[in-house]
Order: structure tokens, then sequence, then C-alpha cells
């Protein structure tokens, strides 16, 4: 490979200022819907006794796990020595930086008390996944930042391979921890398996990618950049294989489901239910977020970088129903108290066929709010340091004899 340059982008045209302004606009109305929520009492929001992780948790969760996946453009590069990746990783750990303090900033301000964070840090149970999620987010934020200045800096650069390998190792630890949230819930039927911590994992692979993809695209369109047909296009095959092991993993989770008896109703619920989840399921989850963008992607269709980019966004859209389905039909479904027993309903709806939810506009805009502030810190980013490469063309990306990258 030639040498690789780096240089921040001149950020002084009016797209550029109209992109932050518009970025910055949302994140203020994020700001304002979880001020309304904080101030008015959760109740303005869908989530009740039954349902207590709402649209909120389905944006954080899904830019937490898709952080992890971001950075696994990064990971190629530096732990499976891949040269062709290795000029993108700057920016791969830029984005899984920024997708999870979006993702955290989410969740923060969905506590309804977002000062109790102060207690959630310096009192911890052990036997709570949620106490080593501390640990695994602020960790994985530390050490993606020594990874990029390790990258960055000519001095440190010897080290810049063990710093990948840390950052590899921890974000598969930090998916598995965010998987095992739900893995670890016995008392639910819909997330008591050992199958959803490895899934994260895959999820985070097709979502991180996807996102990756269509910032590289619009970063490189927007600052008139080359990027060659080779990165994107090992990009793109390397999408489709994640979207099918995703896949894979659903439909094993719901054969071992259907195996169990006591999974069936469960089964039914979410596959063959009177519910949202249902079409949910299989027309967003299944056809929009995973055949359809395998047939683009592996048909002549995925020579078109705008059909590259349509299929990114369907692995986005195909995420939030996935996350949607496991994470609020999860809780939708009722608990069986008395498996096998009949249950007098109650004043309490403990024997209602389901529990109702509809998200409240100041759900959808506070989750909105995090993902812009994400795509705020890239904007910002790519202005102030030198995260993107000069050029990704052809001849400047693919491996040549004697040939090795420049920091």
């Amino acid at each position: 490979m030639k040498t690789t340059n780096y240089l921040e982008i001149e950020g002084r045209s009016a797209g550029y200022f109209g992109l932050l302004a518009l970025l910055g606009v949302l994140v203020l109305i994020g700001l304002g819907a979880a001020y309304y929520m904080e101030h008015n009492g959760h109740w303005v929001t869908g989530m009740d006794n039954e349902i207590v992780w709402g649209m909120p948790h389905v944006f954080a969760v899904f830019l937490i796990v898709a952080a992890s996946g971001a950075l696994n453009v990064a990971s190629i590069g530096t732990v499976f020595g891949k040269p062709m990746y290795k000029p993108l990783g700057r920016l791969s750990a830029l984005l899984a930086m920024a997708l999870l303090i979006g993702g955290l900033v989410i969740l923060v301000l969905d506590l309804g008390r977002p000062d109790r964070l102060i207690v959630a840090m310096t009192q911890y149970n052990f036997k709570s996944i949620f106490a080593w999620n501390i640990f695994l987010y602020t960790g994985f934020l530390a050490v993606t930042a020594i990874y990029i200045w390790m990258m960055m800096e000519r001095k440190m650069h010897r080290y810049y391979t063990r710093a990948g390998y840390v950052a590899f190792i921890w974000r598969l630890i930090l998916t598995t921890g965010t998987g095992s949230i739900f893995g670890f819930l016995v008392a639910r039927d819909a997330y008591d398996s050992a199958l959803l911590p490895p899934m994260f994992i895959i999820m985070s692979f097709a979502f991180g990618l996807a996102i990756f993809l269509l910032v590289s695209m619009a970063a490189y369109r927007w600052t008139r950049r080359p990027l060659g047909d080779a990165v994107l296009f090992r990009l793109k095959n390397l999408l489709g294989v994640f979207i099918a092991a995703v896949l894979y993993f659903v439909l094993v989770y719901h054969l071992t489901n259907l195996y169990i008896t006591g999974r069936h109703g469960i089964e039914k619920f979410i596959l063959a239910g009177p519910t949202v989840y249902t079409p949910l399921f299989w027309i967003g989850q299944i056809l929009m977020g995973g055949l359809l963008p395998l047939v683009i992607l592996y048909s002549g269709l995925g020579k078109s970088r705008a059909w590259i980019g349509i299929a990114s966004l369907l692995v986005i859209l195909g995420g939030f129903c996935q996350l949607y389905v496991i994470i609020i039909g999860g809780q939708a479904y009722p608990l069986q108290m008395f498996p096998g027993m009949e249950v007098i309903s109650s004043s309490f709806a403990d024997a209602q066929p389901y529990h109702p939810y509809t998200p409240s506009i100041y759900e959808f805009l506070l989750g909105i709010g995090g993902a812009a502030l994400s795509m705020l810190i890239v904007t910002i980013g790519i202005r102030v340091l030198r995260f993107l490469p000069t050029s990704l063309a052809d001849a400047d990306v693919v491996p040549q004899q004697g040939a090795g990258e420049a920091a």
C-alpha cells in the first residue's frame, strides 16, 4: 500500500454549518424531551409498571451495540492484519466512541432522576450485570481513546497493535455484557437464553458496519475525497456475511425455544401473535433488515453505491425492529406466575393476554437526540483532528509488495 495521509476536513462550507445546525437542533429537542419527561414524570410516556424499558432503551441499546460493531473495522486491520482496513481505523474508533456516548446519554436522561447515576457509579452490586456494565462502558471509552492515540501519535505507534488487541477483546466483552442483561433475566421467557450474548455480538457487527458504511460514503462524498470501489465493495460483502450470521442466530434462537414446551407461548406471541410484534419480526426484522439487504448486496444492485447505502439503511431499520421485538416484546408477554394454572384477573392486570405499549413522541425525540449527538461528535471530530484519509482510491488502498502504512 502507499503511504496513508490523513487530514482534517476544512469545514467552512454552508453545507457543513447547516449539518452542524441540524444536528444541534435535534440534540436540543432531545434534551427538551428529556426535561419534559423528568419534570412531569414518566406517566407522559408509554412506559408503565409492566413495560419499564421503552423506546429510549431501544435507541440506547442499538447505539451501544452498534458502537462495538463500528470498532470492528479497525480491529480487522489491527488484529487480523488486513492492510486494506488500516486506513479506516481512525474513523472506525471515533464512530465507536460517538455511538456509545450517544447511547449512554439516552440511558442517563431516561432515568427520571439523572442525578441518581452518582449512586450507580459509587455503590455496586456485583451480582447485577448492570454494575459490571458501568465498568465495561467507561472502560470501552478509555481503551478506544488510547487506541486512537496510538494510531495518531508517531512515537506511540509501536504500541498500536497491542492497543488494538485490547480494544478487540474489550468490545467483545462489552457486547457480551449487553446481551447478558437479557440473557440473565430468567423470569422472562423471551430473555432467558444463553444464545443472546453471542447473538448480540453478531448483531453489533452488522449494525455497526452498516452505520460505518453510511458515514464513510457521506463523509467522502461531501468532502469530495476519493473512495474507491475496492474498499467499499469489500465492506459491503462483509456486511452481507454479518447479516446472514444474524439470521442464522435468530433461526437457532427461535428453533431452540420452539423445542422447549414451556416457551411455546412466547414463540406464538412473537411469531404469530395478534400484536405489532409479529409484523415487526417478519416484515421489519427478517424481510427488511435481513433478506432484502442480502439480495441487494449480492446481486447486480450491489455494484451501485446508492443501493449499498439503501441496504445499509435497511439493516439499521431492521435492527431497530429486532431490538424493539426483543426488548419491548419480551416485556409485553406477561410473566407466568403459576405455569399451568388459571390466574383470576385483577385490577393489577396480572392476567391480561399481553401488556399494551404505545411509545410517546417524547421517547422518540429523546432517542433521535441521542443519535444526533453521536453524529455531531463525528462531524466535529473529523473537522478538528485527522481522522479521515485524504484518499481511499483503489490505487491507494490495494496492497502492493514492499509498501506499508505510515501514521
